[in-house]
C-alpha cells in the first residue's frame, strides 16, 4: 500500500499509493480504462497482517483502496486464503467492484465460490469486454485444508475454454481478457519448458491451446513480462509489490457493424519517481499508525549476533538466526528435525533489541507449523534438492542457480536443517551432492521413519518437494510461525544467540 520498507521504515518506490498516481495519469489520457488487481491482494505486508489477525473489524485496508481508486474488478489469488475464508468473504463482501474466478468451486453446488466467473463492460461506443477471472489450481498443494475447506479447483485451461466459449458466444462480447492469477510454464519464444509441468502455471497453455482469448493478464511468478505475444495474444506481468502497473492497450474499428481488433501492446508503467496520491494515504493512515505502534512493540532481547549481512553466507553454512529459527520449531513441537528458509534476500536479521517488526521483517509469511513422519531416503532427497540452490562460475565462485532465480527469485525454497548432520558438495553433479548425511552421530538410515516440523508450505510439498506429500501428519501447529517466535522470545526476555555447525556447504 505504502511507498515505505516496514523493516525500517525507508522510502520504497512501491505500492498502491503510488499506483494510483498512474491509473489517474492513464484516465486523463484515455476515456475507455479497465483497472483490474490479479490477485494477492489482502497478504503480504505487517500492514495486511494487522489487519487480518490484530484488528479484522474495519474494512480491509486494500480493499478501501481498491475502492477508492474505482477498481473494476479483482481475481482471486492464491494468499487471499491464507487467513482463512472468513477474512476473505468480508473483504469480497466490503468491495465495490466483483472479483472473479472460474477454477474455484463451492464443492457441493458446483458453482464459483464467489458467484462470479466473469464480468462484462461495457462501453459508451458499445464495446463489449469480457472479463475471465482464473486463479491457479495448484492451491491445494500450499494452503491449510482448513482455508479452503468446501472448495474445488478446476484446471484453469479447461475453465477457460468453457468460460471464453459463453464470452464469445451467448454474450457477444467484442473482447475478451483474462486475468489469471498464475505465470508461465514455458519460455514464450520457444515453447521449452522453464519448470516442472505440475499446473501450477498455465499461461502459455492458455494462449495456445484457448481459442478466443485477446489478453492475458499475468501474476503469482512477480516476473517483469510486456511487449510479447504469444500466438496472438497479448501478455503482461508487472513484478510485485506495486512496483510496476502493467498497461494493454487495444485499437479497435467497426467494421460492417462489428467492433475488431487491429493492434494491441503492453508495458509495464514504473511507479519510480512518482508522487504517491495523499488522499489515499490519508484514508489508511488509521491502519497503518496502528500498525506502526504493533511494530514498535518491544518482544525481547539478543545477546550475540544474528544479523543478515550477506544472504549467500547464510546460505553456505550454519549460522544464528537460522539455528534460533529450527530451535523454536523443535522446542515448540517436539520434533527432534527442522528445517527452515531464508526468505528473501531483504532479510535484517534480528537486532540487539528485538521488536515486532524485526519479527515480521524476517518472517514474512503466515505459515504456521506441521509435523510429518518422513523416510531417511525422503530427507536426503530433499536436500539434494536444496542443494540445486547453487551452481559454481567458470572462475569457480558461487551464485544462485538459474533454476532458483528464473522465472522468478526462490530464494524460500533453499532449505537448511538441525537436528541432523550435513555436508552439500555443490562441485558434485546435481543429485549427487550429499556427500554426508548423519544422524545422533551415525549415519542416517535412509529407510527408517523420521519426525520432522517445517512449516506448512513445505509439508504439503511446496517448492516442488514432492518427496513431502501426502506423508502423515503427526502434529499440526495453526499459530503463526511469527507469533509462536514472538511468543518464544517474550517469554524468555533473552535469547542468545548458538552455533552447533551441523551443516555446511563446500566445493572443490
Amino acid at each position: 500500500m505504502l511507498p515505505i520498507q516496514y523493516a525500517n521504515n525507508q522510502a520504497n518506490e512501491v505500492g498502491l499509493t503510488k499506483i494510483a498516481a498512474l491509473i489517474a495519469s492513464e484516465r486523463s489520457l484515455h476515456q475507455e480504462v479497465i483497472v483490474i488487481d490479479n490477485g494477492d491482494l489482502i497478504q503480504g505486508t505487517p500492514l495486511a497482517y494487522h489487519h487480518a489477525r490484530l484488528d479484522n473489524e474495519p474494512m480491509d485496508p486494500m480493499v478501501l483502496g481498491l475502492n477508492y481508486l474505482g477498481y473494476d474488478a479483482a481475481v482471486v489469488g492464491n494468499h487471499e486464503f491464507n487467513y482463512g475464508l472468513d477474512v476473505l468473504r468480508k473483504a469480497v463482501k466490503e468491495s465495490e467492484f466483483p472479483w472473479l474466478c472460474a477454477t474455484i468451486l463451492d464443492a457441493q453446488s458446483g458453482e464459483p465460490f464467489l458467484g462470479k466467473p466473469y464480468m462484462i463492460k461495457q462501453f459508451e461506443n458499445g464495446i463489449r469486454v469480457g472479463i475471465l477471472g482464473l486463479t491457479t489450481p495448484y492451491i491445494p498443494n500450499w494452503e491449510n485444508p482448513v482455508h479452503i475447506e468446501g472448495l474445488r479447483f478446476v484446471d484453469a485451461v479447461e475453465a477457460a475454454k468453457t468460460w471464453v466459449k459463453v464470452l464469445k458466444e451467448q454474450e457477444q462480447v467484442d473482447v475478451v481478457v483474462v486475468s489469471y492469477h498464475g505465470g508461465f510454464e514455458r519460455d514464450l519464444t520457444t515453447g521449452e519448458p522453464t519448470e516442472p509441468l505440475t499446473g501450477e502455471n498455465q499461461g502459455y497453455q492458455l494462449c495456445m491451446e484457448v481459442d478466443g482469448i485477446d489478453v492475458l493478464l499475468t501474476g503469482h511468478q512477480h516476473r517483469s513480462i510486456a511487449g510479447i505475444q504469444v500466438n496472438g495474444v497479448i501478455v503482461v506481468q508487472p513484478g510485485t509489490t506495486g512496483v510496476t502497473l502493467g498497461k494493454v492497450q487495444l485499437e479497435l474499428s467497426l467494421l460492417k457493424g462489428k467492433w475488431q481488433i487491429d493492434a494491441k501492446t503492453s508495458e509495464l508503467l514504473s511507479v519510480a519517481g512518482t508522487e504517491a496520491d495523499k488522499k489515499l494515504i490519508e484514508l489508511v493512515s488509521p491502519y497503518e499508525a496502528k500498525t506502526q505502534e504493533w511494530l514498535d512493540q518491544p518482544i525481547g532481547k539478543l545477546t550475540g549476533d544474528m544479523r543478515v549481512k550477506d544472504p549467500m553466507q547464510i546460505r553456505l553454512k550454519d549460522n544464528a538466526l537460522i539455528e534460533f529459527i529450527n530451535r523454536v520449531q523443535m522446542d515448540l513441537s517436539g520434533a527432534l528435525i527442522s528445517n527452515t528458509a531464508l526468505f528473501d534476500n531483504v532479510s535484517p536479521g534480528f537486532p540487539a533489541d528485538i521488536t515486532m517488526r524485526d519479527i515480521v521483517s524476517n518472517y514474512i509469511y503466515p505459515n504456521t507449523l506441521k509435523v510429518i513422519r518422513i523416510s531417511g531416503q525422503d530427507i536426503k532427497d530433499a536436500l539434494e534438492q536444496s542443494a540445486e540452490y547453487f551452481e559454481l562460475t567458470s572462475t569457480g565462485d558461487v551464485q544462485v542457480s538459474s533454476k532458483f532465480k528464473e522465472p522468478k527469485p526462490q530464494h524460500f525454497n533453499y532449505d537448511m536443517w538441525e537436528g541432523i548432520t550435513y555436508k552439500l558438495n555443490i562441485s558434485r553433479p546435481i543429485g549427487s551432492r550429499v556427500v554426508q548425511l548423519d544422524y545422533e552421530g551415525e549415519p542416517l538410515n535412509l529407510e527408517a521413519s523420521f519426525d520432522v516440523v517445517m512449516n506448512n508450505y513445505r509439508a504439503a510439498g511446496g517448492g516442488n518437494y514432492a518427496m513431502f506429500q501426502n506423508k502423515p501428519v503427526i502434529k499440526d501447529i495453526p499459530t503463526d510461525v511469527a507469533e509462536l517466535l514472538a511468543g518464544y522470545i517474550m517469554e524468555r526476555g533473552t535469547i542468545e544467540a548458538t552455533l552447533n555447525q551441523n551443516w555446511e556447504v563446500i566445493w572443490d
